[in-house]
């Protein structure tokens, strides 16, 4: 694995700055990584899974710590709003969950009182706090469906209503009709025009 300083360059260069939260989601990698024996995540990708459970800089440093990614469908999103990641290691079905702890902002502010802004004591502090002052650690048990697993598609069906693929089962049955979820009622947009 490398060290805290190459992957901060890494995530600078790929997230386009460094700041608290990529500081915080490099460790939080490092740290489950460690936790599950996995030195080299990027040249084991397809034993790492991980679920991501906020949209915010510390998921960007997450994947390219573990490797993990939306398109391989080994870095998934569930978008709880926490500084959490669950990484379950594929081949043993272990599982550990790192989350950030609320308190250790305050920590920042006083390692560092002397830097003014919150964010430059967060930054200075996270690349030296202890593990156990930054982040809380559980073994966890994950419920992975077969078709949560990466990998090629395991089931591809089209909607009956508007015609579009779905694959691994994220189709709904609705009064005998195989819909996507969209046309179920569980759409995040409304189409307003068609461009024809």
């Amino acid at each position: 694995m490398k060290s805290l300083e190459e992957y901060l360059l890494l995530a600078a260069q790929d997230h386009g700055h460094v700041c608290p939260g990529q500081v915080l989601g490099v460790r939080m990698a490092m740290l489950g990584l460690r936790k599950l024996g996995i030195d080299e995540p990027v040249q084991q990708r397809k034993r790492l899974l991980t679920f991501v459970e906020i949209d915010r800089c510390a998921t960007d440093a997450v994947s390219l710590v573990t490797g993990c990614r939306l398109g391989k469908r080994s870095l998934k999103l569930l978008d709880y709003g926490k500084l959490a990641a669950t990484f379950v290691d594929l081949e043993t079905h272990r599982a550990v969950r790192v989350a950030g702890r609320d308190d250790a902002r305050a920590k920042a502010r006083g390692m560092f009182p002397e830097l003014a802004d919150p964010r430059q004591q967060q930054l200075a502090a996270y690349k030296v706090m202890d593990d156990a002052d930054l982040f809380a650690v559980h073994w966890v048990k994950v419920k992975l469906k077969p078709e949560d697993v990466p990998g090629r598609p395991r089931s591809r069906v089209t909607c009956e209503q508007c015609g579009e693929g779905v694959n691994d089962g994220r189709e709904r049955r609705v009064e005998g009709r195989v819909l996507c979820r969209s046309c179920a009622g569980e759409s995040y947009f409304e189409i307003v025009a068609r461009d024809e």
